[in-house]
């Protein structure tokens, strides 16, 4: 994201900060602080506190949602990255985000660092914005070591029942979560949104100020493009409009318009990430097939491009170097648009383009995964074929085997009879439709993938169901 800067002297040269307006904003400050350090919690009912005024006087004040959601009896601060202490009132009149995550899980790790970047470049325009973390670390020095690299506030790490007490409100099931709360008043459901990490990856700043008016519009706004999305205005911009191809002297440009009328896939990937490494050479190996079924009957209909998220040229000079296919320039500005209007979450991704630009499915890889380069051209008619087909070979397996390396019976299940996607046992590759379960463990194997034994010596019966049919069926 590019970081916004905001002037801070602005307002002083041009005049606009003249001594008495510093004075009034200092006196209300001041106030504010006392009123905060004067409420001390007590009792809560229907909305309101039982408060010891600054004469030591009982009375009931309304209290504001950031208090009662963020306070306890015995806090009424939240932590700051320098250590000092933030009154929980100072949040009054902010869009908060609630952050539930935890240093132990790698996609905290990474949703973290995004929102980082999109916290200081909102925060450097937009001072009504704030995050607080609300942490499942293990324990303190695990916190210590994780709120380290986040720049907001934060519940204290010893304060468990604040949140356990915001994890039941919001019904969070899993990690990272982001809630959005809106300062306005009135209906809490009306104003909050629960699906922020989403939001955050698809849209970044654009999103602000998080609230279901601003959403509703960035939505119709990814329908109206979806209806105008060609190839050309994918993959090109009033600065470029080609993209690069291998060649004996180096790199050359492929103009944008050459591919139009071509099935194209959007490679997301990275050197770095270590699924794409295994992934990247079952698509080059799927792609160079393609091609020469295609070249055998005089088409050159299918391309692949790639949509580096390397982060720098070396490791993108060296990856793209192993692929046969077309790349967008590394650190392309359409990279991010692509990501948001593809909505990526994670890579390895394989987006589908047809011939007339538009999506056929954002589910590349797992039709890869499935049925290797019968896939092509990947369309609805195209899968439901390949299923139909599945259907018919499954009912040539046995129900029940004995596999090798595994202690239990395995059962043939499909969508409809307790089975559905999953992972691979053996080939760690993803599985749809038929597979072999074990209904006491949940192994799950590819019918591809079973080495059926004989219970008793262990002797290999069968390699495996699936070499007599046609390659990358998914079986």
């Amino acid at each position: 994201m590019l970081q916004l800067v905001m002037n801070i002297s602005v307002g002083c040269m041009k005049g606009l900060c003249s001594r008495g307006a510093f004075i009034s904003r200092l006196i209300l400050k001041k106030k504010k602080k006392k009123v905060c350090a004067r409420v001390m919690r007590a009792e809560m009912k229907n909305g309101t506190q039982v408060m010891a005024n600054e004469n030591g006087n009982p009375g009931k004040v309304s209290i504001s949602k950031f208090s009662h959601l963020l306070a306890s009896q015995d806090r009424d601060f939240l932590l700051s990255p320098t250590g000092s202490q933030v009154k929980v009132c100072d949040l009054e009149g902010k869009v908060v985000g609630l952050l539930f995550a935890a240093n132990w899980y790698p996609p905290c790790r990474g949703f973290t660092q995004v929102l980082v970047g999109i916290y200081e470049e909102l925060k450097s325009s937009v001072p009504q914005f704030e995050i607080v973390y609300v942490s499942s670390d293990e324990d303190l020095d695990a916190f210590n070591s994780f709120y380290g690299s986040m720049p907001w506030l934060a519940i204290p790490f010893s304060d468990l029942e604040t949140k356990k007490s915001l994890s039941r409100k919001y019904d969070v099931e899993g990690i990272p979560c982001l809630i959005l709360l809106q300062p306005d008043e009135g209906k809490e459901d009306d104003a909050t949104v629960r699906d922020g990490v989403e939001l955050i990856y698809r849209y970044g700043v654009q999103a602000y100020p998080f609230s279901h008016e601003r959403l509703l519009q960035l939505r119709q706004e990814d329908r109206v493009k979806l209806e105008n999305q060609t190839l050309v205005n994918l993959l090109g911009n009033q600065h470029r409009d080609y993209v690069l191809s291998h060649s004996h002297t180096g790199l050359k440009q492929v103009p944008v318009a050459s591919l139009v009328g071509k099935t194209i896939g959007l490679y997301f990937s990275a050197e770095w990430c270590v699924p794409c490494a295994k992934f990247t050479p079952k698509l080059i190996s799927v792609y160079e097939k393609i091609k020469q079924e295609l070249a055998a009957k005089g088409e050159e209909d299918f391309e692949v491009v790639l949509i580096s998220s390397d982060r720098d040229q070396a490791s993108f000079d060296s990856y793209y170097s192993t692929m046969p296919w077309l790349s967008l320039p590394f650190g392309d500005p359409e990279i991010k648009n692509l990501v948001r209007h593809f909505n990526v979450q994670g890579i390895p991704w394989l987006v589908i383009i047809g011939p007339d630009g538009k999506t056929i499915t954002i589910h590349g890889r797992s039709l890869i995964n499935l049925y290797q380069e019968n896939a092509y051209p990947f369309t609805n008619a195209k899968v439901e074929e390949l299923e139909k087909q599945l259907e018919e070979e499954a009912k040539a397996l046995p129900t029940l085997v004995f596999h090798e390396g595994h202690r239990h019976d395995l059962n043939l299940v499909s969508d409809g009879n307790g089975g559905g996607p999953f992972i691979c046992c053996v080939c760690d590759e993803q599985g749809s439709s038929w597979a072999y379960q074990c209904l006491q463990c949940g192994y799950e194997v590819h019918p591809k993938c079973v080495r059926a034994v004989d219970r008793h010596n262990n002797n290999v019966l069968v390699e495996n169901f699936t070499q007599s049919t046609t390659p990358g069926k998914g079986l």
